[in-house]
């Protein structure tokens, strides 16, 4: 009986409809000097000669872009609408799912040398950076981060529809982790980033569900 019930809360919970993150309730780290939330948008002028990166290939660890977040434990997925008016070498803007200063990944667009790039950065004690070359300036990119035990997915999209796997990398299973909207500007003067409708939705745990299906 009860776990007939279990199911049937959770299939009415797993048939709600997703709502975005509540935007006022987040918290900055490295609030930049201006910024702005209309609704489900938040806008930030990303501060100038700022970014997240830890020792390898360059040899310095920075910390000190804006990143605005809320913090979740468990399994979820995480969606993000990024538009940013890049103009200096290495302006990026994306999401950002961070335990601490030497764990965290970072994906969005960067602007590299001219061309819009498709980017992620994992780091784990010291940083990596991949990266896709698009033929053509874009207007916005969705971003969407899957947590599932051990690992999250990133995906990107052009539409809101369609979503394409460009990372999977690995990430501390049952650590509460912040998730949110990042800008990083390293070489320029800085520039303006928009995000809209950011929404995280719960997931039921993968390793919990096996254990309930096998022991009813």
């Amino acid at each position: 009986m009860k776990r007939k019930l279990f199911l049937i809360v959770c299939s009415l919970f797993l048939g709600l409809p997703v709502y975005a993150q509540t935007l006022e309730k987040m918290n900055w780290f490295n609030e930049p000097g201006k910024w702005n939330i209309d609704g489900n948008r938040l806008s930030m002028n990303v501060t100038p000669k700022s970014d997240y990166w830890r020792i390898s290939h360059y040899g310095f660890t920075v910390d000190d872009a804006p990143f605005y977040y809320a913090e979740y434990g468990g399994e979820f997925e995480a969606k993000v609408k990024v538009t940013g008016d890049y103009k200096a070498r290495f302006d990026q803007a994306g999401m950002m799912i961070r335990s601490d200063h030497k764990n965290y990944i970072k994906a969005g667009i960067e602007y590299v040398d001219g061309k819009y790039n498709l980017s992620v950065v994992v780091t784990h004690h010291t940083s990596d950076w991949s990266v896709i070359v698009l033929d053509r300036p874009v207007e916005s990119v969705w971003i969407k981060a899957v947590r599932r035990m051990d690992a999250v997915e990133i995906f990107y999209s052009f539409d809101d529809k369609e979503y394409i796997l460009m990372r999977n990398a690995w990430m501390e299973a049952n650590c509460p982790v912040k998730v949110g909207m990042m800008g990083a500007c390293p070489d320029g003067d800085g520039f303006k980033a928009i995000f809209t409708d950011f929404s995280v939705r719960h997931l039921p745990d993968s390793v919990r569900t096996k254990w309930l299906d096998v022991n009813e």
